[in-house]
C-alpha cells in the first residue's frame, strides 16, 4: 500500500469515527490490520500511527482493542526493519571502544529513550513551525515542553497533543493577552513536580484539549495542593476572626441576588502570599453574602 492509499484510508477512518456507527469503524480497522504493515517513512508522512493510536482510548472496547493491535503490529514491523538494517550495516562498522548514544527516536509509538525530565522541543529536535504564525508556533513549543516533561511517549504523540491544546486555546482566546497568559499558565501547571497526573491525563485524553484550556487554577492544581490551600484558608480565617474595621462601601460591585450596587466589602489574605487576596462582600440591601479572589 503506497502513501496515497494509506493517507486516504486514514482520512476515511477519521470521518467514520465522527459520523458513522462503531461497526463501520471496526470494519475499517480490520482492513488496516489485514493489510501489510506500512514502513516507518509511511507512518511519518501520513501520520497514520497518530490517528490510529488515538483510538486506543475509544469508549468502544472493540475499537480500542483493534487500534492497540494495529499499533502493536506496526511497531513490531518498524522494529524488525531497523534490526534488519542494523545487521546489514554491522560488518562495515569499525569497532570503537564505546558507542555514542542514539538520538531519540521520532517514530510513532516508540517510547522516548532519553531523560524525560530534560525533554524540550530543541533537545528532541522538533520542528514547531506548524501554523505560520510566530506567536502560535512559539506557544506550541511551550506546550510541548510542558507535556513532554516526565513523559516517555513518542515525540509525535506529544507534538500532536501540544498542537491540539494550542488550537483549542487560540479558538477560545484568539490573539489576546489572555491567550498568552493561558499558555504560560498551562505550561507552569504541567511542570509542577507535585502534580504529575495532570500531564498524564492530558496525554491519555482523559482531559480533552478544549476542557484543558478552560480549567481554572484551582482545577489545574493537584489534590495535595488544593488540600494545602484549604488548610491555609482555614487557618487564615481563624486568625482573622478578630474585631474588624468598618467595611468599605462600593458602588462598582453588584449583588447577584437583588442586583443592587450597595455592597460593603473587606479583603483578607486567606491563601498563600503569591495568590490574590480574597474579597468578602455583603449586600447592604438584602444581606446576601459572597466572596471572590
Amino acid at each position: 500500500m503506497d502513501d496515497q492509499a494509506l493517507s486516504k484510508r486514514i482520512k476515511t477512518l477519521a470521518k467514520a469515527v465522527v459520523a458513522e456507527p462503531p461497526s463501520v469503524v471496526i470494519e475499517l480497522l480490520e482492513e488496516l490490520k489485514r493489510d501489510k504493515a506500512p514502513t516507518e517513512e509511511q507512518l511519518r508522512s501520513t501520520k497514520a500511527g497518530v490517528a490510529v493510536g488515538r483510538l486506543r482510548n475509544n469508549a468502544n472496547k472493540d475499537i480500542a482493542r483493534l487500534a492497540s493491535e494495529i499499533v502493536s503490529k506496526w511497531r513490531k514491523n518498524v522494529g524488525a526493519a531497523k534490526d534488519s538494517k542494523k545487521r546489514k550495516m554491522e560488518p562495515s562498522k569499525s569497532p570503537t571502544p564505546k558507542e555514542s548514544p542514539a538520538p531519540p527516536s521520532t517514530s510513532y509509538g516508540t517510547p522516548y529513550e532519553g531523560d524525560p525530565e530534560k525533554r524540550h522541543f530543541k533537545v528532541d529536535k522538533v520542528d514547531i513551525t506548524r501554523t505560520g504564525n510566530n506567536v502560535r508556533d512559539g506557544s506550541i513549543g511551550v506546550l510541548y515542553n510542558g507535556l513532554a516533561y516526565r513523559c516517555t511517549l513518542s515525540i509525535e504523540e506529544v507534538m500532536q497533543r501540544a498542537m491540539e491544546v494550542e488550537a483549542a486555546a487560540y479558538a477560545r482566546y484568539r490573539d489576546t493577552p489572555e491567550y498568552r497568559n493561558k499558555i504560560r499558565g498551562l505550561m507552569t501547571s504541567l511542570k509542577r513536580k507535585d502534580n504529575p497526573e495532570l500531564g498524564r491525563s492530558v496525554m491519555r485524553g482523559d482531559i480533552p484539549a478544549d476542557r484543558f484550556v478552560r480549567m481554572s487554577d484551582e482545577e489545574l492544581a493537584s489534590d495535595a495542593q488544593r488540600a494545602r490551600d484549604r488548610e491555609l484558608e482555614r487557618e487564615n480565617m481563624l486568625s482573622a476572626q478578630v474585631p474588624m474595621a468598618k467595611k468599605s462601601i462600593s458602588e462598582d460591585l453588584q449583588c447577584g441576588k437583588c442586583h443592587q450596587k450597595k455592597v460593603s466589602y473587606s479583603q483578607a489574605q486567606t491563601r498563600s502570599a503569591d495568590e490574590p487576596m480574597t474579597t468578602f462582600c455583603e449586600c447592604t440591601v438584602c444581606g446576601h453574602r459572597w466572596k471572590f479572589s
